[in-house]
């Protein structure tokens, strides 16, 4: 490093607290604002710090890493998932990657059990009643939803996230299936009363409920999409709270107007922002603005994470969250 006092980058605002304990200890350039940095000015961030602070917002691409230049040498993530960023390449221009791991899981599945309650249970079309001022009473039938408990939950990723939602959906009393890239160790199938499905056709056809838990891919791009959706029950509903490109949203949003999949939970979507509108119509689906992780202490312990990431660095060790391409 340059200086013992490294000169750092921040492209978002972060709660005060990370913010003040980043000035205390290095040469910190913070955002006073809180829109997501330009391109260009993410590269010109990138030439002149020592360490870029980015955050998912931050698309840092091939092209973006060829115009850093020699003085940046660690991008320290905000957040635990680093699909936004090129690792391979970066670690081919001597930048290494560390990012915040485990820091919102908790967070993150209680949404996805939120999630699976509001759409099983009807929450929004509840509320939109309420607030429209239309309810005029109790009734036997009205709004019936349907019950969690005994329901088969098929979770499609079982990492940190996934496991965490195992658990918290095992005290509901729903049945756990899961798919992942690697079969779970025998003694954590056991804790969680989970089944392992090799083939996620199989499961996805299955089961009551799915919840999307894995990362962003090449190889999880539009895992579920139109032949994988075609295959649930016309009573499942499906929950995700990962990354929205593991959807394919459009041939989602057919398949919910047609009564083909009972119903969605989306806190994430295919293309950030612009959703596709017809989504927006539907009773039901629970739309969420990417909000699974948005806690205070969830993250001030990301921004205590990446602290202590470029502080060990800073000292000519490795971060403790370094991440490698072997590790996507």
């Amino acid at each position: 490093m340059p200086s013992e006092r490294p000169s750092v980058v921040v492209t978002r605002r972060l709660p005060q607290v990370v913010e003040t304990r980043m000035s205390e200890l290095f040469d910190v350039e913070l955002r006073e604002d809180d829109a997501p940095m330009s391109r260009d000015a993410l590269v010109a961030a990138m030439q002149r710090a020592d360490v870029l602070v980015p955050t998912i917002t931050d698309t840092i691409d091939q092209g973006v890493l060829a115009q850093a230049g020699d003085r940046l040498k660690l991008i320290a993530s905000f957040g635990a998932g680093v699909d936004h960023i090129d690792v391979a390449t970066a670690r081919q221009r001597g930048i290494l990657v560390s990012n915040t791991p485990g820091a919102v899981t908790e967070d993150t599945a209680d949404m996805t059990l939120a999630l699976i309650l509001a759409v099983t249970r009807r929450m929004p079309e509840g509320l939109a009643l309420m607030q429209a001022g239309r309810w005029t009473g109790w009734a036997p039938t009205a709004l019936l939803g349907g019950r969690v408990g005994g329901r088969r939950l098929g979770i499609l990723g079982m990492g940190r996230i996934g496991q965490a939602v195992a658990r918290r959906a095992k005290a509901f009393g729903m049945q756990i299936h899961y798919h992942n890239r690697k079969r779970l160790r025998p003694e954590i199938e056991t804790e969680l009363e989970a089944t392992y499905w090799e083939s996620l056709d199989q499961m996805v056809s299955r089961m009551d409920v799915i919840s999307v838990n894995c990362p962003h891919t090449p190889s999880t791009f539009h895992l579920m999409n139109a032949r994988r959706l075609k295959l649930m029950k016309p009573s499942a509903v499906i929950v995700n709270t990962s990354r929205g490109e593991v959807i394919d949203e459009n041939a989602l949003t057919r398949m919910l107007r047609t009564g083909e999949i009972a119903g969605a939970g989306l806190d994430v979507f295919e293309h950030g922002t612009d959703i596709n509108p017809r989504l927006r119509e539907l009773h039901n689906v629970v739309l969420l603005p990417h909000m699974g992780s948005a806690t205070l202490e969830g993250r001030v312990e990301q921004g205590e994470k990446v602290i202590i990431n470029i502080k060990t660095f800073a000292d000519g060790h490795r971060p403790p969250d370094l991440v490698v391409p072997s590790m996507l």
